[in-house]
């Protein structure tokens, strides 16, 4: 008997790999479901400076929403009516970032490396997006704690993050 049930397991095992190579795509297993993007309307964006550096904007992402959900690896943020985003640091930032249901997910942004550099342009609010297809939340300077305005040049931001400790050491602050 043990040895006609050894034989009888990986037969039935190949028989069923037989089959699901040969099933429709449509028929197939394909394994846990994905999330499904995040809805604009089931988040929460918020952004305020860092205290300690005027120049890294802390933002942060919740999911208000019932069921996880994915927003873009990399959050959009603009500056004013200035084109282009801040660029990702690190590099390659495409891809998603699963949200559960109440998750809240951690960024910053540096604006500019150095304030007093004569190329810096003045705008009087950012924009953060969850996702770039999102229309995002727009912050005034005064709003973000930056003053009457926020210092713009070459600005790089951090994929989300679990923590908001995480954020700040993956832009630089201690």
């Amino acid at each position: 008997m043990r040895i006609r049930a050894a034989l009888a397991v990986p037969a039935v095992s190949a028989a069923a790999a037989a089959l699901l190579l040969t099933a429709p795509p449509s028929q197939a297993a394909t394994g846990p479901a994905r999330p499904a993007r995040c809805a604009e309307k089931a988040l929460t964006v918020r952004a305020r400076a860092a205290a300690t550096d005027p120049a890294v904007v802390r933002m942060s992402v919740t999911n208000r929403g019932g069921r996880a959900c994915v927003v873009d690896r990399v959050p959009t943020v603009t500056f004013g009516d200035l084109d282009g985003a801040a660029l990702p640091v690190p590099e390659g930032g495409t891809g998603g970032y699963r949200l559960t249901a109440g998750g809240t997910a951690y960024a910053d942004v540096r604006t500019i490396g150095d304030p007093a550099d004569p190329e810096a342009r003045r705008v009087g609010s950012l924009s953060v997006a969850a996702s770039a297809a999102h229309r995002g939340r727009s912050f005034t300077a005064a709003r973000l704690g930056t003053g009457e305005e926020v210092l713009v040049w070459e600005p790089v931001t951090t994929w989300w993050q679990p923590t908001a400790a995480a954020a700040d050491r993956a832009i630089g602050l201690g």
